[in-house]
């Protein structure tokens, strides 16, 4: 059981551990691999933007995850 909120906080402070924490392991990786290139790549200017489009993911996900748990009344 994945939450949306502790999600977007593991994937926001290191990008992809919340696609991992999702079950997303695909992702995750991905995410992993594409943050420190557009840090080192950009001189940190474009890091910022991996962090928040992997945090915005990894909350958009889990609420997915979440909603398809709830009974469709």
């Amino acid at each position: 059981m994945s939450r949306p909120g502790a999600a977007a906080l593991l994937s926001f402070l290191i990008p992809g551990v919340g696609q991992l924490y999702n079950g997303d392991i695909l992702r995750g990786v991905f995410w992993l691999i594409i943050t420190p290139g557009f840090w080192i790549g950009t001189g940190g200017l474009l890091g910022w933007v991996c962090h928040f489009i992997a945090a915005a993911t990894a909350h958009s996900r889990a609420e997915e995850k979440e909603l398809r748990r709830l009974p469709a009344w």
